[in-house]
């Protein structure tokens, strides 16, 4: 598996929704925030919407759900037809026992985690992951500025998926553009999103275009990578 790139439509134009997931058919997924108002400050979308999109788009897509209470809904997520769905840790109550729904639904399993939160005390669950993703800016906004401070916790991560032979994916979420991505790659991040990177521009595909070519470049450099 390859640099993967995922332009996050929180970014996007709403009312343009099919429009601007045209734009970056060149993207390997479409990363939608789910967002529910109580475990992060933010009201965005629901189902509904992602069925919409499932529908609409030809881009696999990547549903992060910032909710409460993702045992009972995230599921439902991968039902639909999401092809990768993120639960965060914080707020699920049994992420092994949940991991598996989502498996077993027709996903692929990940697990998010804030950046106040470790990812050592949950090196047992890795091998129950497809992905695990490191917030590299408090959940809740986009546009928020990147936190050279998560660059550690990539590191760390990155050491156990390797410590375990895993065939595991790090995502990183959060100020990733042009400016930021290579450090992440570096550090061990192998999938992207990017919201106001590739949106905030006039050429959204050309964006996903350099995101993804400075990304290889680093990855290819870095020593993870090279044992890997």
């Amino acid at each position: 598996m390859g640099v993967q790139i995922n332009p996050s439509i929180l970014s996007a134009d709403f009312a343009r929704l099919a429009e601007d997931t045209a734009k970056v058919a060149n993207a390997d997924w479409l990363h939608v925030d789910v967002m529910d108002n109580h475990f992060v400050p933010n009201l965005t979308l629901g189902l509904p919407v992602v069925e919409a999109i499932l529908k609409a788009a030809g881009t696999p897509v990547d549903a992060h759900l910032m909710i409460e209470d993702p045992d009972r809904w995230a599921p439902a997520y991968a039902e639909a037809g999401a092809g990768s769905v993120t639960f965060h840790v914080e707020a699920a109550a049994a992420p092994v026992r949940l991991a598996r729904n989502i498996r077993a639904a027709g996903s692929r399993a990940s697990m998010a985690l804030k950046p106040a939160t470790p990812i050592e005390p949950y090196e047992d669950l890795l091998p129950e992951l497809d992905m695990i993703l490191i917030m590299t800016v408090e959940p809740g906004f986009g546009g928020q500025k990147f936190l050279d401070i998560m660059l550690p916790k990539i590191r760390r991560t990155r050491e156990l998926i390797g410590k375990h032979d895993l065939d595991v994916w790090l995502q990183v979420d959060g100020g990733v553009s042009a400016e930021t991505i290579e450090r992440c790659a570096e550090a061990g991040a192998d999938v992207f999103v990017a919201g106001s990177a590739v949106y905030d521009g006039r050429d959204p595909g050309a964006a996903v275009d350099k995101l993804r070519a400075l990304a290889d470049q680093a990855v290819g450099k870095a020593s993870w990578a090279c044992t890997h």
